[in-house]
């Protein structure tokens, strides 16, 4: 029985160690620029990618980083990106940027998340109230203030969030540790989704009005679409 138990271990170590290890594989050339078209590319790492001897200094700029986002929107706040979809050099690489612009006192980058990147933001412009929430069940609340030249990590998949406390334009930068880092602002996805959660569900789960939970699902529906 003894060695039935030590080889029983030995597999569960084994699949432990796979899953441990289960991560997107290391590029194994320079670099493997995204495509659309299938004749145009070759499969490197399972990604379709362009020939490298065809890339060009193109596949990896993005001009305009530099020009400010359109803030005139519910929440006052514009996210800027630079990732694969933008410059398909990205590709395989494992990192990402963006800019976000904030409105005078209340631009809020609302509560999301990044399922597949951690975030480290530098506050270039203004004043910024940023934070983020640890998982069940401590859902412990982590706040800083942060200046010009402040930075501020968010761990990866946890919800977070940043609000303009001044009274002048804010702007940030953020680096993701992943080239399409994905995003789900925490609101739009619950009342917004589509077709709509049943309300009963939202009622018990906010302990809310029915009546509340319909009406904030027609304002975010309607913003969502």
């Amino acid at each position: 029985m003894k060695g039935v138990g030590f080889h029983v271990a030995l597999v569960l170590l084994a699949l432990a160690s796979k899953l441990a290890s289960a991560s997107d594989p290391s590029p194994l050339q320079d670099f493997c620029v995204a495509v659309n078209d299938a004749k145009d590319g070759v499969f490197v790492n399972g990604k379709l990618c362009k020939d490298p001897k065809l890339a060009v200094a193109e596949d990896f700029f993005l001009p305009g980083l530099n020009i400010p986002g359109n803030t005139s929107n519910p929440v006052g706040s514009m996210v800027t990106p630079a990732n694969v979809e933008k410059i398909p050099g990205l590709n395989t690489l494992g990192i990402s940027l963006v800019r976000i612009d904030y409105a005078p006192y209340g631009g809020l980058n609302p509560p999301h998340t990044h399922p597949r990147a951690t975030e480290i933001l530098v506050v270039v412009e203004g004043t910024l109230y940023v934070g983020f929430v640890t998982s069940n069940p401590e859902n412990r609340l982590f706040t800083k203030v942060l200046y010009p030249g402040d930075v501020f990590v968010f761990p990866v998949g946890l919800i977070h969030f940043q609000f303009n406390i001044g009274h002048t334009n804010a702007v940030a930068f953020a680096g993701l540790s992943s080239q399409n880092p994905g995003v789900i602002t925490i609101a739009n996805a619950v009342f917004g989704s589509d077709p709509a959660i049943n309300p009963d569900v939202l009622a018990k789960a906010f302990r809310l009005d029915k009546n509340i939970v319909k009406h904030l699902q027609s304002r975010f529906w309607w913003d969502n679409n």
